[in-house]
């Protein structure tokens, strides 16, 4: 483990980003690149539970720890992603604390919740150190859920409060789809919306994330009491490097190719 709820909970602010191509090659290579937490995107993602595997493989000697988004609530999806190394989980789309609740009792063993118990898997070193992952698990397994939704703001307080809800964490894209704004980060409405969800998680004592799309906005978020940030994906800097030098070599081309 590489304390990222214990690095949280100091107030830490921790710089992260999305790992969406399924790939343990470029999971490394943003892994070894300086941020503190990457998110492996099984709900929109290109990869299978296999590729996360591969991933967490891949992250465990890199600085950065390793967070999952599985697709739903269901306990197995979260059980399957701890069992094989996993720091935590993220869970989209969740509307209220009854919701929430079935988030914590998949990521935590009784009495806490319900996580079913295994000694031969990765995250105990398959046997190897169970007690001692059994015995810390609570103070070291973190549980993210997402605020995407109208009726998540209107639960926002039962759902911080809940223990084991860790962060709060604002998707911006569905959660301005939803308000009939997409896109409009600026837009009052949702910046009252994202001042409401911090609020909410200070209140409770709990962290706030966000996944915001341009850099240049980190002050902005940052300033509003957010400390769980995350800007860009792997595939996204995949494209964006394979673009920008295609059309800087193409430009090139068009320079080279003119008369003299």
């Amino acid at each position: 483990m590489k304390d990222l709820k214990k690095r949280l909970k100091q107030g830490e602010t921790l710089n992260g980003c999305w790992l969406n191509a399924g790939s343990a090659i470029t999971a490394e290579i943003v892994g070894l690149s300086g941020y503190d937490w990457v998110l492996i995107d099984l709900e929109h993602g290109s990869g299978a539970e296999i590729d996360v595997l591969h991933q967490l493989q891949a992250l465990q000697h890199t600085p950065a720890a390793a967070l999952v988004r599985v697709e739903s609530t269901a306990p197995q999806r979260i059980h399957r992603v701890l069992d094989m190394g996993a720091e935590g989980v993220m869970c989209p789309k969740v509307n209220n604390a009854d919701e929430a609740k079935a988030v914590v009792k998949g990521l935590h063993y009784p009495p806490v919740g319900s996580r079913g118990v295994a000694k031969m898997v990765r995250a105990t070193g398959y046997g190897k150190d169970f007690n001692d992952y059994y015995r810390d698990s609570f103070e070291n397994v973190l549980g993210v859920i997402q605020i995407e939704t109208l009726e998540a703001l209107n639960h926002l307080n039962e759902i911080a409060a809940l223990d084991g809800v860790d962060v709060l964490f604002i998707g911006p894209a569905d959660l301005t789809m939803e308000m009939g704004i997409f896109g409009e980060f600026d837009n009052p409405r949702f910046t009252d919306a994202v001042k409401a969800i911090v609020s909410a998680a200070n209140k409770a004592g709990k962290a706030t994330g966000i996944l915001f799309f341009n850099p240049d906005d980190y002050n902005t978020y940052h300033n509003f009491g957010i400390r769980l940030m995350a800007c860009g994906a792997d595939a996204a800097f995949v494209a964006d490097g394979a673009r920008n030098l295609a059309a800087k070599l193409n430009a090139m081309r068009v320079a080279a190719n003119k008369p003299a």
